[in-house]
């Protein structure tokens, strides 16, 4: 049972604008701090000189300051900060002249009237240089322009692969349809989108947008296109398989987290579920996609193998045959090592985005 209360000891210090009390506790329990009529009222359970008890103390300010503290508690102590109501610097803390004696000045931050005015100077200086940067730094005049095309360029994306992944979804859960039809109904679609994606390479090229310039080749160029573009819009063989199907809605699928996200980063706005969509959401998605990509190539081999399409005949006397499925093979390993390096930028980002921060403790 605890005993009586005492008073801990506590150590002040002040500036033009503050006061700063630090109070002597060691894990301290239910604070509570009020200040009304310009007296602070502290009471807490804690450790202090007279061992874990509840502690508390008085303090009638010598003049008039603001009615919130702000209370930070460590493992060893509690700091208090109290804003003084008008910038001056007081003879003492309190309204009595003889200083209580739980009372001391805390000489690791005090500072005398001319070193405080001093600081305060600097502070301000500070503060006018680093405007005088600011304003030396030219404004992009076109800075509303770019965030303009930005916005639509991402919003048209999205509108477009929402179309993409409801439409899948109705034909094949609600109207029945089959998987082998897909690309000859979607496939229009998919090459404005696929097409117009190209434009992130442009994007980050100029500087746009912040995202390095080789994901963005990577993946779109090598990635998605040669998929679409090459394999699958030059053989008819391939558009009528049920893995298109799959490679479409997966794609559709990541697009969807992923275009809204960077429209609402335009303007500055985040929603911490799209966030997290956002750089959660690849983590089943991107190894399911590239499962049906590579399905599609392994499909696909042997259909350029017998079509000779795309393989390159080099002239006498080599006499030799770069044959296209043997590309495709290279293209399968590069495949899930692009993976890899991809899951590691992103988990990186993920990180970033989402890894613990360290809060302040007020």
């Amino acid at each position: 049972m605890a005993g009586p209360s005492l008073r801990p000891h506590v150590h002040w210090a002040q500036r033009h604008r503050e006061l700063y009390l630090r109070v002597e506790l060691s894990d301290v329990q239910n604070p509570h701090i009020a200040i009304t009529d310009n007296v602070l009222h502290f009471k807490a359970q804690g450790h202090g000189a007279k061992g874990d008890n509840i502690y508390e103390f008085q303090i009638e300010f010598l003049e008039p300051v603001e009615p919130k503290p702000v209370c930070r508690v460590t493992q060893r102590q509690l700091n208090i900060t109290v804003q003084k109501k008008e910038s001056n610097w007081w003879e003492r803390l309190t309204k009595q002249e003889k200083r209580p004696l739980f009372l001391a000045p805390d000489f690791d931050r005090w500072l005398d009237e001319s070193d405080a005015e001093m600081e305060l100077k600097e502070k301000e200086e500070e503060k006018i240089n680093k405007m005088k940067i600011e304003s030396r730094v030219p404004k992009d005049p076109f800075k509303h322009l770019k965030k303009g095309y930005l916005i639509m360029y991402n919003l048209v994306q999205f509108l477009g692969f929402s179309w993409i992944f409801v439409n899948m979804t109705v034909r094949l859960f609600i109207l029945g349809k089959s998987f082998y039809d897909t690309f000859h109904t979607i496939a229009d679609m998919m090459y404005f989108c696929q097409t117009l994606a190209l434009m992130e390479i442009m994007n980050s090229l100029i500087g746009l947008v912040r995202s390095p310039l080789i994901p963005a080749v990577v993946q779109q160029v090598f990635g998605r296109n040669f998929i679409l573009f090459v394999v699958l819009g030059s053989l008819e063989e391939m558009q009528s398989k049920p893995v298109v199907f799959f490679i479409f809605y997966f794609w559709s699928i990541i697009e969807l987290f992923r275009y809204p996200y960077y429209m609402l980063s335009c303007i500055s706005i985040e929603w911490k579920p799209l966030t997290w969509l956002r750089y959660t959401a690849w983590i089943p998605l991107y190894p399911l996609g590239a499962l049906a990509e590579a399905v599609c190539i392994v499909q696909s081999i042997p259909i350029f193998s017998e079509t000779g399409k795309f393989s390159l005949g080099l002239p006498n006397p080599l006499n030799v045959t770069i044959q296209f499925s043997f590309l495709l093979q290279i293209y399968l390993i590069a495949l899930f090592l692009g993976l890899f390096v991809n899951f590691r930028h992103l988990y990186k980002q993920r990180k970033h985005h989402l890894g613990p921060k360290k809060r302040k403790m007020k």
